[in-house]
């Protein structure tokens, strides 16, 4: 999972940076609930408006800075499922792993929970855009030969990005040299037994793959 540049005017990349820096810094001082849009302004030296114009919420710009923006792309193709699922974990963790993540997501996700509206916007954006990523790595997988059947993108995303998130929230672990290989190599087994559970066991997961065929 890539994070890939966000193109536009030079001016528009560096209030885009701006504002990014400026929301990590804060999230440092003062928090998650603690911190408001006007405070990312003026540490950003921006108005209001340039905000509101790239992000639509506290919590779409927090993800956004702190997590990873709306445009990803997937890792570079190793040749293997384990080595492209590898890579990808390798990403969450780093994405997740940042002082800036570690304050903000906890307080986000209590948003996301209480505001439905919220909740839905960022699983048609941000949440989609990993499924999507998930999704490319897996036909990878299956032109290659290496899976018989399309599996379920929602459920490798969930086993991918959970672990990673109980690893590192859950359990309040830091990231060992070799969790990102472990859980490659974890979901790849699962994949790959014979009548494996994650093999797409409904028609849209099944269309979906059909359509990637196509």
């Amino acid at each position: 999972m890539s994070i890939e540049p966000v193109q536009g005017r030079p001016r528009e990349q560096r209030v885009d940076q701006d504002v990014a820096e400026a929301t990590c810094a804060l999230l440092g001082e003062v928090g998650y609930a603690r911190l408001t849009v006007e405070a990312v302004a003026a540490r950003a030296g921006v108005g209001k408006a340039a905000i509101y114009r790239r992000w639509t919420s506290k919590a779409d710009l927090v993800f956004a800075s702190a997590v990873h923006p709306l445009d990803l792309s997937p890792p570079s193709d190793t040749g293997a499922l384990q080595g492209d699922l590898t890579a990808l974990v390798e990403d969450i963790i780093a994405c997740l792993a940042s002082p800036a993540a570690a304050e903000g997501v906890p307080g986000l996700l209590g948003d996301l929970s209480h505001d439905p509206e919220l909740a839905n916007r960022f699983r048609t954006t941000f949440i989609e855009q990993e499924r999507a990523t998930v999704a490319i790595i897996l036909e990878r997988a299956v032109k290659r030969g290496e899976l018989s059947e399309w599996p379920d993108p929602d459920l490798v995303h969930s086993l991918l990005l959970g672990s990673v998130f109980s690893w590192l929230f859950l359990q309040r672990k830091r990231p060992t040299r070799d969790l990102a290989a472990q859980i490659g190599d974890s979901v790849v087994r699962a994949l790959s037994s014979p009548g494996a559970s994650l093999s797409v066991g409904n028609d849209a997961a099944a269309s979906e793959g059909a359509d990637r065929e196509s």
